[in-house]
């Protein structure tokens, strides 16, 4: 019998841990490699390799029914939002239950990943030490490279992206401020509602280029979450309730003091958020257009209006970026496009994998959970992929499935429905699983790797 194949994984957030818990599972050798001295990776507050965009307050947007794992249920007494400090204990518990820390090279990241002439991967590690392995899982993460905006002009004040953002004293204490939130996804909302207290920002403004539909974390007394469409329901069906129900239960934005939104609920990334609404009723937060221009201590914005501001919080989202990728191939283009089978593997890299780059309606945390499903049985033998062709048309039509409904967007281009995506990847381990064993169920990517050391 030929030997499994050896993998890297790259990270050990949640899309890392989930991995290497499924290929331990199938026997997969791997090594796990996380440049930080601890899991956990966005939700471990002030992670010492800078990269977590976790703010003090942050509660996530997922209630806790949706993004448990499996096989590990969350801790009974959980709030339906668990704080980020919850969430990240969960992750260690689960990483200590499954006996995963031990496989897991902590303070040491991945330089460069290449692939050999042979089809290997080389990997260079922080340390120096060059490694060979049969697969790589990239696990890094899309949320730790941020997106700031260039305006015309200087501004004196201190500006600074979200990312930075711990609580309303640090990096800058808003106390008595005149703050401009730019942005008016999650974060925004977030960290707008918690500026815009009275004892906080003396004038909170929100600058957006368009309005959005701010979505509630409770419907009808429940987690919104927790309402989600049937897989069976024709999507445009669905869609259809799912507006009717948005609009009748929120009303019009503009009833709030924001602007009309210029696309129909759920053609947008949504904005979920329990407080922002209330506190732009109230009049706490108030709306600018987009900035025009930088004018020392003061901002211009599109329609010409000038503000004496103090502080400029960019809440304007994150590049995808892979730094060890030197093959452009291999990253997102200008358009952050990077079509993938399953939203994980590219045709004609047969031993690769992209675990968890996607947007997720609802949660991302448990994402990489299921298609570890179909990654630990391909590598075993258990489940084989459709010819690279067939790979291509799939993408494309699976495309059409889940941004149809998005306007144009960087922002857009990897959503998926969570429900609908996992529905349809068991039904693809089924027919891989049926292609393995009418080709012998031999192993499409070959142990080499220590063989070749």
């Amino acid at each position: 019998m030929s030997q499994l194949p050896r993998a890297c994984i790259i990270g050990a957030g949640c899309s890392g841990f989930t991995t290497a818990k499924r290929l331990k599972d199938f026997g997969i050798p791997y090594d796990c490699f996380e440049m930080s001295d601890d899991i956990g990776g966005n939700w471990y507050f002030k992670n010492p390799n800078g990269m977590s965009a976790c703010y003090e307050s942050l509660h996530i947007d997922t209630s806790k029914w949706r993004l448990a794992f499996e096989d590990f249920p969350v801790p009974a007494d959980w709030p339906d939002f668990p704080h980020h400090a919850q969430l990240l204990q969960y992750f260690k518990d689960y990483v200590d239950h499954f006996g995963l820390r031990e496989t897991i090279t902590f303070n040491t990241g991945v330089q460069r990943a290449r692939r050999t002439p042979g089809g290997l991967w080389s990997v260079t590690l922080s340390s120096g030490e060059t490694r060979t392995y049969d697969a790589l899982f990239v696990c890094n993460g899309h949320h730790w490279s941020p997106r700031t905006p260039e305006y015309p002009g200087v501004f004196d004040g201190p500006a600074f992206h979200s990312h930075a953002y711990c609580d309303p004293f640090d990096p800058v204490d808003m106390r008595g401020k005149n703050v401009v939130v730019v942005g008016m996804g999650n974060s925004a909302m977030d960290i707008a509602s918690e500026l815009a207290q009275r004892p906080i920002a003396k004038t909170l403004w929100v600058s957006a280029r368009r309005g959005v539909w701010v979505l509630p974390k409770y419907m009808n007394g429940k987690p919104a979450d927790k309402s989600a469409m049937p897989t069976w329901m024709p999507r445009k069906l669905g869609l259809s309730m799912a507006r009717k129900m948005i609009k009748k239960t929120l009303g019009n934005m503009e009833d709030y003091g924001l602007p009309r939104p210029d696309h129909e609920p759920l053609e947008a990334h949504p904005s979920v958020s329990g407080e922002f609404l209330t506190r732009a009723g109230c009049g706490d937060i108030r709306f600018k257009p987009a900035i025009k221009a930088l004018e020392g201590h003061r901002v211009r914005f599109a329609d010409d209006t000038v503000e004496d501001v103090d502080a400029i919080v960019f809440a304007t989202g994150y590049d995808m970026r892979f730094p060890f990728f030197d093959d452009p191939e291999l990253v997102p283009d200008a358009n952050h496009r990077l079509p993938l089978f399953k939203r994980m593997m590219k045709p004609g890299v047969p031993n690769l994998f992209y675990m968890a780059l996607a947007q997720p309606l609802p949660t991302l945390v448990n994402f990489a959970e299921q298609q570890s499903k179909l990654a630990a049985a391909y590598l075993a033998g258990r489940y084989l992929p459709p010819p690279a062709a067939e790979m291509k048309r799939i993408i494309v039509k699976d495309e059409e499935t889940h941004l149809g409904q998005y306007y144009q967007a960087k922002r857009h281009t990897i959503q998926v429905d969570f429900g609908i995506y996992v529905d349809d990847l068991h039904r693809e381990i089924a027919r891989g699983a049926k292609r393995a064993k009418a080709a012998g169920d031999h192993l499409p990517v070959p142990g080499r790797a220590q063989a070749d050391a």
